[in-house]
């Protein structure tokens, strides 16, 4: 969880325990757009968990407003090698984690997840990968209206299938469940296009004081670091549109 009091100066309302019951009344426009900004990656469990609490406290709002949700990189492993490492290693090197524990919160996860009905698949032998390509195939994806497309089918590449989110081929399949065009999709990759993109807005949530994620900041203004239930998002969105003329 985000501690930095830049954070804190930067967007103005940190949010974490929510109490929505003095909100509830304040009702909301019709025609009132939220900007969600989802600071994560796809390796990231939490990630998952958190984008499905705040689904759930979407659907609150349903047919009340429009939420513009944008998907923004933050890389938990940039320096992992193409054969990824194994996630026991990654986490005892980075938390000093044992492995009865790293099982535990696996465990711990993959319950949180089938809670928000994602199906969480983990084993011993899973990996964490380079997610950069990723990252930036799902900038392209935002120009072609189809980023929250990618971004589903991408976690349930890497969370349920297994799959390196790393390699060509699996980011390929992905942006054409995703309904995008295959060959487009892996012209992007190779080419290595809106790399500069995503370096500039890695650099920028960095700068705003985001270290770990996900991190969502609603409107620019209210912030809601780590998975939290749907309460957390309901109240900043709520407050988010009061603001809204």
């Amino acid at each position: 969880m985000v501690k930095s009091s830049h954070v804190q100066r930067k967007f103005g309302v940190r949010l974490v325990c929510p109490d929505v019951t003095k909100l509830v009344a304040s009702g909301l426009s019709m025609t009132k757009t939220v900007k969600i900004d989802f600071i994560s990656d796809v390796s990231c469990p939490w990630c998952v968990i958190g984008l499905g609490n705040l689904d759930a406290a979407l659907k609150r709002f349903e047919g009340q407003l429009t939420a513009d949700i944008r998907f923004q990189p933050f890389e938990l492993n940039p320096g992992a090698p193409p054969e990824g490492e194994s996630r026991f290693d990654n986490v005892a090197r980075k938390y000093n984690v044992g492995r009865e524990q790293a099982i535990a919160n696996r465990e711990r996860q993959r319950a949180l997840a089938a809670q928000v009905g994602f199906d969480m698949v983990t084993t011993d032998e899973s990996r964490f990968y380079n997610t950069f390509d990723a990252h930036r195939l799902l900038h392209w994806a935002r120009i072609e209206g189809r980023q929250v497309e990618l971004k589903r089918a991408l976690l349930a590449a890497y969370h349920t299938n297994m799959q390196n989110p790393g390699d060509h081929g699996v980011l390929v399949a992905a942006a054409e469940s995703a309904g995008l065009e295959g060959a487009a999709a892996r012209d992007v990759l190779t080419s290595g296009r809106y790399a500069d993109e995503v370096r500039d807005a890695e650099e920028k949530w960095q700068r705003a004081g985001i270290s770990s994620v996900p991190a969502v900041v609603v409107n620019d203004r209210y912030l809601i670091t780590g998975a939290q239930p749907p309460e957390a998002f309901e109240q900043a969105i709520r407050k988010a549109v009061s603001e809204v003329a």
